[in-house]
């Protein structure tokens, strides 16, 4: 339920992408001082600072594309199909055919407002375990192989090893454990379906932009789980995400969009080796990804980890070899300074790159899509 403080959080929000610069503009305080800022709940204000102190999990890994592993029972079948639990099992609202239950876009919403619910959590890295859920449902999905037609969101795999112990995975036990009290409310949906709607969900409720989702991805068991090494390799460069990206069926203006996730979340040192956040607001989503990538000055990282740059003037935020790829690429960095100078444009197309990155390999049944309301709106 969306509190009065949500609702004029939101034409805060919206204020901040239109008129406000990179947060190291704001105050000389906020510049001389990154690292204590401590902010309130992302859905009580417009933009949130970060704050430095270790935290248990979350944020991004070693991948290029998060978005920095107790094993999960495989879970029933989806609901277009003759296992459909009965409607009892679902405290839903949800329309009976035959004594089986069709969830509706108000069973999904419901869905979506649960994980809204459990996003924000002050202890919990920067205030908010939106960017680990998004993280959840991008690596499930990026996994997809055009040519052999393995991986995808279909299958939910990651709840087994050998994939939930992959490197590019380390960390997402916190967002798939988050969720499992919404699959035992909610125990029609898939694992499929929730871990992509919650992505989806985590997106909206950080500020961007509303993202089309369907459902009917069914859960599948240890035996489709992927190879190592289909998620983007951080430490490298332009060519290994093209081969990644290209794999899965995107081109470059669409790898570009994909990157700007890392507006969002931060690299731990207990997971990736990597260390810090990429923007200076990391549990909202906007286009300072592009602004910081093009405008500030980036150096090597003296330090034991592993190589990463950053920020000269704060030496607070970091970005990783991957990410520096997409400036020194021409046909890249074009599509960086396209979203540095234009937040809605960004929004349009990551929204569109997104949503077809969630339905990656998923042989839907049903074409109708859901735009859900976000708590704020």
């Amino acid at each position: 339920m969306a509190s009065m403080a949500r609702v004029l959080t939101r034409a805060s929000k919206q204020a901040s992408f239109t008129s406000t610069p990179l947060c190291r503009n704001f105050t000389t305080a906020t510049r001389a001082r990154p690292t204590t800022s401590i902010a309130a709940p992302i859905r009580q204000t417009g933009r949130r600072g970060y704050a430095s102190g270790g935290s248990a999990g979350g944020g991004s890994s070693k991948i290029a594309i998060p978005l920095g592993l107790g094993l999960i029972g495989a879970g029933g079948y989806y609901a277009y199909t003759n296992d459909l639990l009965p409607a009892a099992l679902s405290g839903a609202q949800a329309s009976k055919t035959g004594g089986v239950l069709t969830p509706t876009k108000d069973d999904f919403q419901k869905v979506y407002n649960d994980v809204a619910e459990l996003l924000e959590n002050n202890d919990y890295d920067d205030g908010s375990y939106g960017p680990v859920v998004v993280r959840l449902g991008w690596h499930a999905s990026g996994t997809y192989d055009k040519d052999t037609k393995t991986g995808g969101s279909n299958g939910a795999t990651m709840r087994f090893a050998p994939e939930s112990e992959h490197g590019a995975n380390a960390g997402l036990k916190t967002a798939r454990d988050l969720l499992e009290g919404i699959k035992k409310k909610h125990p029609w949906i898939s694992y499929s379906d929730l871990w992509t709607l919650a992505a989806v969900a985590a997106i909206q409720e950080m500020g961007g932009p509303k993202i089309p989702w369907r459902p009917g991805r069914k859960d599948g068991d240890v035996s489709a789980c992927t190879p190592d090494g289909r998620l983007p390799d951080a430490t490298k460069e332009q060519k290994h995400l093209r081969a990644i990206f290209y794999r899965m069926g995107f081109n470059d203006q669409e790898i570009v969009a994909l990157s700007g996730a890392h507006a969002l979340g931060r690299c731990h040192t207990d997971r990736s080796g990597f260390d810090g956040p990429w923007t200076f607001s990391p549990t909202m989503l906007t286009n300072d990804y592009y602004k910081l990538l093009l405008e500030e000055k980036w150096a090597w990282k003296k330090w034991n980890g592993p190589k990463q740059f950053e920020d000269v003037s704060t030496k607070s935020l970091m970005m990783l070899p991957t990410d520096m790829a997409l400036v020194k690429d021409k046909e890249f960095r074009k599509h960086v300074e396209r979203y540095a100078k234009d937040n809605d444009l960004f929004f349009r197309e990551f929204a569109d790159a997104f949503g077809r990155l969630l339905e990656l390999g998923v042989p839907f049944e049903k074409e109708e899509k859901f735009v859900f309301k976000s708590t704020t709106d």
